[in-house]
């Protein structure tokens, strides 16, 4: 019946999420990446982050009760931890700064994916109007906060190669990161608890401004690396 249930709701959480990629990866026109490179981080996101996110969540919930804690900090943390470790295996690709924005972007879509997935698993039963608003509400905000949080962690790391800095550099980004993340899940978390939409629809605005920056950054960024080649 799993399996099943797997197959059927596969489509509905991983080919918006596609769209999206493609559409982060495409953002850069020139010297754009590699697919094989771009699909790796994807489907580390998706099964790498989403697996150890899982059993250490898992692990500290034993000893945190709290889900405001738990949704808030825990969850962001791990998660913002797990998901760029995916770099290291690309930073041969990594050759510009614009670059780390979009591996961490598509690190986050593949991680959203997964969640979209597994919530879909979920809620299954409550009708299909609940199940397709699960999945556009997840696809426009979860997908576009995991993409964005992941991506500035990826920045910080990009910006650490290419002027050959010292790890710690990346430590704010990374912090910046975890901060966003958390105050996405603060949003969310208000929703569910009060009972009301105004947290969601702050949350969703959030993430969609998040991912609107990122992708002027990743524009700014490829015109001015372009810029001084021609020179």
């Amino acid at each position: 019946m799993l399996a099943i249930l797997l197959l059927l709701l596969f489509p509905l959480a991983f080919i918006p999420i596609i769209f999206v990629f493609i559409w982060i990866r495409n953002t850069e026109k020139y010297n754009r990446e590699s697919w094989l490179s771009i699909i790796f981080t994807f489907l580390w996101g998706a099964a790498i982050a989403t697996s150890a996110s899982f059993l250490l969540e898992t692990v500290v919930s034993d000893h945190i009760t709290s889900l405001l804690i738990l949704s808030v900090v825990i969850a962001p943390i791990v998660e913002e931890i797990s998901k760029p470790l995916a770099l290291r295996f690309v930073k041969k690709e990594i050759n510009e700064i614009e670059d780390g924005l979009i591996y961490g972007a598509v690190i986050g879509l593949g991680f959203a994916a997964t969640e979209n997935l597994i919530y879909g698993v979920r809620f299954w039963d409550q009708g299909l109007i609940v199940l397709f608003s699960l999945f556009y509400l997840r696809t426009v905000g979860s997908s576009l906060l995991h993409a964005s949080a992941t991506a500035l962690t990826g920045y910080g790391y990009s910006s650490k190669l290419i002027h050959k800095r010292s790890f710690l550099s990346i430590l704010p980004f990374f912090l910046l990161a975890v901060v966003v993340h958390g105050l996405f899940n603060l949003f969310a978390f208000s929703a569910q608890t009060l009972n009301q939409i105004f947290g969601v629809v702050v949350a969703v605005l959030f993430a969609i401004t998040l991912m609107t920056w990122i992708r002027k950054k990743i524009m700014f960024l490829d015109k001015k690396s372009i810029a001084i080649e021609v020179r």
